[in-house]
């Protein structure tokens, strides 16, 4: 009798050039790949093209893609409006070392769409942008130490590495001074209470966090704590930043700070600001973006200004990328049709699993959505969590008790996810033609997606749930 092929088995079978490729770029890549999120098991498999919601690998296999270029991607591969612009460019110039007007439509844009965004930097990517926005705050207020919270990712420099994965006492990230990690204080989520205690202890120069919450909404925020914790900086004087390289764009044209009518003092912009190109941004208060000006006062220009110099920040291809998508994204017509389908799809695999009886929830907000397997939202402690929305793009605001600014959400088991039943999970939905993060086991849904895809996204989601109850994954 011939066994079964394994979940592994059955993909290595099918993507015999995806391997052949994977030995090749072993030679000369670590792990074989660009990004810690592309090294999966047994190996990643190549893309050869991609357009609208899907992309193809050089085996022949087609994805629906809930990748959408880590985000970036929210109106989907090769949008004409973005191709003409690119193509539109090249022959113009890619890169002037001096300024242009595209760039200075770009930031008009950005400051018509994001509430306080009275000046933008432009940087190249959301780690140069974060960084920034800490070395504003820091020349701004004086003061040294940050808060972050358990879970929040903020890029890669090392002021920001701290408890961005359980265990959460451990950096993210070798190679970074404890000295350096010292000025960073760690927060609980959701918890007001830890934060009023960090900001008496504490000279702190700022606040930061993902608004909508840990990494594309591990550990979701609840409104009412995103307001709470506005008014405690602003009592304390405290910069508080938000990280919308997610959420800026996709949640409302105006992000997260829209969508929950909260804003704040600096937001950090990444992804869908640059129409998928390699391009961000730091926007906010005046009075903030203004450390960074000169002023012509030769003193205060050496010694008390943020210097900021980047080869790439907005050069004309990526600017002329960058307005044509905020052209498109600044009506809001996308995102509320991008929220119908990102609801729609979240009731649809939670139908699904309760139609076959396993534990699990599929949570999120917006276009946004998160798979946990193995236990249900009273497990993980979300089932007093609720996507509140205030923004215009999503219908009347609704307020949140005061009394619910602190969540008792279960941060450690949220933030370690599925375990080894997500890489599973995974590879069980590339072959059924549906590609997502798997490190995170979450997704964003693009403006080329259509209510069939959703239905195929859920049936593919059915199909590898039975799948793995054959091999045994699931109880």
């Amino acid at each position: 009798m011939t066994s079964t092929p394994t979940l592994e088995q059955e993909y290595a079978a099918a993507r015999p050039k995806s391997k052949a490729l994977h030995e090749r770029a072993l030679r000369s890549m670590p792990s074989g790949v660009a990004h810690d999120g592309r090294a999966i098991s047994p190996f990643p498999f190549y893309v050869e093209r991609a357009d609208g919601a899907r992309k193809w690998d050089v085996d022949g296999h087609a994805y629906l893609d809930c990748w959408s270029g880590h985000g970036a991607l929210i109106l989907g591969h090769n949008h004409p409006a973005i191709v003409r612009a690119i193509t539109d460019q090249v022959p113009r110039g890619l890169h002037y070392s001096a300024c242009s007007e595209l760039e200075v439509r770009w930031a008009e844009l950005i400051r018509e769409c994001v509430p306080g965004a009275d000046q933008v930097r432009f940087t190249l990517t959301g780690t140069e942008t974060t960084a920034l926005a800490v070395r504003v705050a820091r020349a701004f207020t004086g003061r040294s130490k940050l808060v972050k919270f358990q879970g929040h990712f903020h890029g890669v420099h090392d002021a920001l590495v701290a408890a961005v994965k359980d265990p959460f006492e451990i950096p993210m990230s070798a190679g970074v001074p404890p000295e350096t990690l010292a000025t960073t204080l760690v927060a609980r989520p959701n918890d007001l209470a830890h934060v009023r205690e960090l900001l008496d202890e504490h000279e702190v120069a700022a606040v930061i966090l993902e608004p909508a919450g840990a990494r594309s909404m591990t550990v979701p925020t609840n409104p009412a704590f995103l307001r709470a914790l506005r008014e405690l900086t602003r009592a304390r004087g405290v910069v508080l930043i938000f990280d919308e390289v997610v959420t800026g764009f996709r949640m409302a044209p105006g992000g997260a700070q829209e969508y929950y009518g909260v804003t704040a003092d600096l937001v950090c912009l990444a992804k869908a600001v640059a129409g998928g190109l390699p391009g961000a941004a730091l926007a906010g208060r005046a009075d903030l973006l203004d450390t960074i000006a000169f002023v012509g006062d030769p003193k205060r220009d050496r010694t008390r200004r943020v210097a900021d110099q980047g080869t790439y920040s907005a050069t004309p291809l990526v600017a002329a990328a960058g307005v044509a998508a905020l052209e498109l994204l600044k009506t809001g017509e996308v995102q509320r049709e991008l929220n119908r389908l990102g609801d729609r799809l979240r009731n649809g695999m939670n139908q699904t699993l309760k139609t076959r009886g396993v534990r699990g929830c599929v949570y999120g907000a917006s276009s946004i959505f998160r798979i946990h397997v193995g236990a249900d939202a009273h497990e993980l402690g979300l089932d007093n969590w609720t996507d509140e929305r205030r923004a215009p793009v999503s219908g009347h605001p609704r307020d949140t008790p005061a009394s619910r600014t602190s969540l008792q959400m279960d941060a450690a088991r949220l933030d370690r996810g599925m375990g080894p039943l997500g890489a599973a999970l995974h590879l069980a939905m590339l072959l059924h033609g549906v590609d997502y993060s798997r490190g995170g086991g979450h997704g964003w849904l693009n403006a080329a997606m259509t209510d069939a895809d959703v239905d195929r996204l859920v049936e593919a989601f059915d199909r590898s749930l039975e799948r793995l109850r054959r091999e045994g994954a699931l109880a």
